[in-house]
């Protein structure tokens, strides 16, 4: 904790700026009192001496301004009783009762009455005097390490006002202040919660979302943890008092100038805990947020209106090998399908493509998809045989390759003996299948997925740590569409949309989510989509990687913090957290027009399909490999010879209803169609049904 962060400590009195002792110098004895000082004093009116005397002679000017004191590093020192007591009762009288000895050594006895009782401290100087006061006045009636718990025992309650549509990222005091209520927990906080070092392949980080408090002001709290709440204060001065002269290390830095993320981590009792931010302030405040999470069951605020949110940076961190691995690896396999980038279908403003991975281990990593992008299907052309690809923004292709690459893995599991040992699934106890142990997957972006992940300011970041002014700062979190034949999003419309197919083929723009949605709808209902949840658990993103515009607060509310508050999901469905991060030496902005067109590529293809984004279609009117259709064929061959084992019978006939078929399925979605209403983010816009209304025979 520098200087700055001491300033944020609660102190409405001029006396305890005066008496910090940020350097643990003792004041230099002061002299004698002024002829014209009055006996009674008032806080801080005895330490005047310390200033320098105007000089002479100069109309009563000062030469010589007193020097700012520098921020000073080294061990964060706790507060002094005389600071406690003002926290605790603000605005208290000292009186100096007497002064004995000679002029070089005075003995100055000071007095402060505290609800009715008055407490006598005697030093050399007014400021020890008192602080021995204050040190007495707390001993007799606060059998407590620090203010914080005193704060509870003495019954305050504390009640804020403020604007929690705020970008702020840098926990002003009052974003902790009233909204406490620890949840006791188990979890352990640190990076690989698993508590083994390896991330979960569920994804599933066990963050705890505390209660949503019923006021904004501060009730007794019941005691789940025996340590003080935050009263006010950031994680990091919290931290200090319980554990003094902590040590704080910076681990790495990456981003682009105007979107740096910084990744500090902090030793306490034997375990490192890390967190990450956009400055190394925000970094040490989420460093210690974990430590206080796991050691001391104290539980920050992580509701979803108060964005962005402080807890991205808790373990959510990549570590940055493993980031910048996935990244080149995508890269490198796109250079390799493009003869060295020198193909004319290696023209492209996104790229994206998804590493599957064994635990965290890089040399194994596998590229299952690489895939370009960022136009939409016009309208005329939608299909309502299952043929046309709706979306060919990249990382939405890319997650539709890894759906022919999941439809391949069962069918190899399904082929004889020997193959299923090469697949990546196992039988379920539960019925159907999951995935092995410690399979990962890792979803890389080369920029910000449009819609509320991309909303915000690149160059603007230093004014944002002020706190968001920016006019549109409500609508963070909205639900956004893309728009028919051009990039970028729009806001959903206040009232549900429904869309028609006439409707659209009459003219009507056609409105697809943007993919900060999708990303978030995948962080719920899994990656594997209606048809395959029938077959096998709910798959979820180990980690999502951006290239550049990569920016930690903004990137996570969107993808799963805004939804925080999701309720009801059954079994195996949760709210996944996967991990973030920016890459070491981000991609550069892509200038120009966007091309036409979109490719894909997946593991085991000979070489790239290209897509025409208009039509949803290749150039020659051919359906793509990755169509509604495609997959449809591919379920139903599966279908036959897994039926008998399933633990819903379902008689396929249209693709429409097959997919209504996964009821738990469709019971997650609701239940994220319901979270985004419940938050005032707007009612997801779903294609004309006729699109679905097609079968097929085998």
């Amino acid at each position: 904790m520098d200087v700055d962060d001491e300033e944020n400590m609660s102190s409405s009195s001029t006396d305890v700026k005066e008496n910090r002792n940020v350097d643990n110098v003792p004041p230099k004895d002061g002299g004698g009192q002024g002829a014209g000082e009055g006996m009674q004093l008032s806080n801080g009116g005895g330490s005047s001496s310390r200033k320098r005397p105007l000089e002479e002679g100069n109309n009563g000017h000062s030469k010589f301004r007193p020097k700012k004191r520098k921020k000073t590093p080294g061990p964060v020192l706790p507060k002094n009783a005389l600071m406690q007591l003002n926290e605790i009762k603000p605005g208290l009288q000292y009186k100096l009762l007497s002064q004995t000895g000679p002029v070089h050594a005075p003995m100055f006895v000071m007095a402060v009455e505290v609800n009715g009782q008055v407490f006598e401290g005697s030093g050399p100087t007014k400021k020890k005097a008192k602080l021995h006061a204050a040190e007495k006045a707390l001993r007799s009636f606060v059998q407590f390490p620090n203010a914080s718990e005193a704060h509870l025992a003495m019954g305050r309650t504390l009640s804020v006002n403020t604007d929690f549509t705020s970008d702020q990222a840098d926990f002003p005091d009052t974003l902790f202040n009233g909204f406490e209520t620890p949840v006791p927990s188990d979890a352990s906080f640190y990076l690989g919660s698993n508590g083994d070092g390896s991330f979960s392949s569920s994804g599933d980080y066990s963050l705890p979302s505390s209660a949503v408090a019923s006021s904004l002001s501060q009730s007794p709290l019941p005691a789940p943890s025996p340590y003080p709440s935050a009263s006010g204060k950031n994680p990091v001065m919290i931290l200090n008092e319980l554990r003094p002269g902590l040590k704080y290390e910076f681990l790495s830095e990456s981003g682009e100038s105007h979107a740096k993320n910084f990744v500090m981590a902090v030793a306490v009792d034997g375990q490192t805990f890390e967190g990450s931010g956009r400055n190394k302030k925000l970094a040490k405040a989420r460093a210690a947020q974990s430590a206080l999470a796991s050691l001391f069951n104290m539980q920050l605020d992580q509701t979803p209106s108060r964005q962005p949110i402080p807890s991205e940076g808790l373990q959510l961190h990549l570590p940055q090998v493993l980031a910048d691995a996935v990244a080149r690896l995508v890269v490198d396999k796109f250079s390799d399908l493009t003869e060295n980038f020198t193909s004319p279908h290696a023209r492209r403003k996104v790229l994206a493509g998804i590493v599957m991975t064994t635990g965290t281990d890089v040399k194994d990593a596998l590229v299952i998809s690489v895939s370009t992008g960022t136009k939409c299907i016009n309208g005329e052309y939608m299909s309502d045989r299952g043929l046309a690809l709706n979306d060919c923004h990249a990382e939405i292709i890319s997650r539709r390759c890894l759906l022919k690459f999941l439809y391949t893995q069962l069918e190899l599991y399904l082929s004889n003996k020997e193959d299923q040992q090469k697949s990546i699934f196992i039988k379920s106890e539960r019925g159907g299948f999951k995935l092995k142990e410690n399979v990962q997957f890792h979803l890389y972006i080369s920029t910000s997925p449009c819609g509320d992940a991309r909303i915000f300011s690149p160059h603007e970041a230093a004014q944002e740590d002020q706190g968001d002014r920016h006019p549109n700062r409500k609508a963070r979190g909205q639900l956004r569409t893309k728009i028919e034949s051009g990039e970028g999003t729009i806001p959903v419309r206040s009232t549900t949309t429904i869309q028609t197919w006439d409707g659209v083929l009459q003219g009507e723009r056609l409105l697809t989510m943007s993919c900060s949605d999708k990303i978030a709808r995948w962080n719920v209902l899994g990656i594997q989509g209606a048809l395959l949840s029938l077959f096998v658990e709910p798959i979820y993103f180990s980690s999502i990687i951006l290239g550049s515009l990569y920016h930690g607060d903004h990137l996570s509310r969107a993808v799963y913090q805004r939804i925080a508050e999701i309720e009801d999901l059954p079994p195996l469905y949760t709210l996944n957290r996967p991990l973030l991060s920016g890459i070491s030496n981000a991609e550069a902005r892509q200038p120009g027009k966007a091309p036409n067109f979109s490719v894909n590529w997946t593991v085991g293809d000979t070489g790239l399909e290209v897509i025409n984004a208009t039509t949803g279609k290749d150039e020659m009117g051919r359906a793509s490999r990755l169509c509604k259709h495609a997959f449809y064929s591919r379920w139903m061959r599966i279908h036959a010879k897994l039926s008998s084992s399933l633990r819903s019978k379902i008689k396929p006939n249209l693709y429409h209803e097959t997919k209504q078929g996964a009821t738990e399925y469709q019971t997650a979605k609701e239940c994220l169609f319901k979270a985004f209403l419940k938050a005032g983010l707007g009612a997801w816009v779903e294609k004309p049904i006729e699109q679905d209304q097609f079968s097929l025979t085998v």
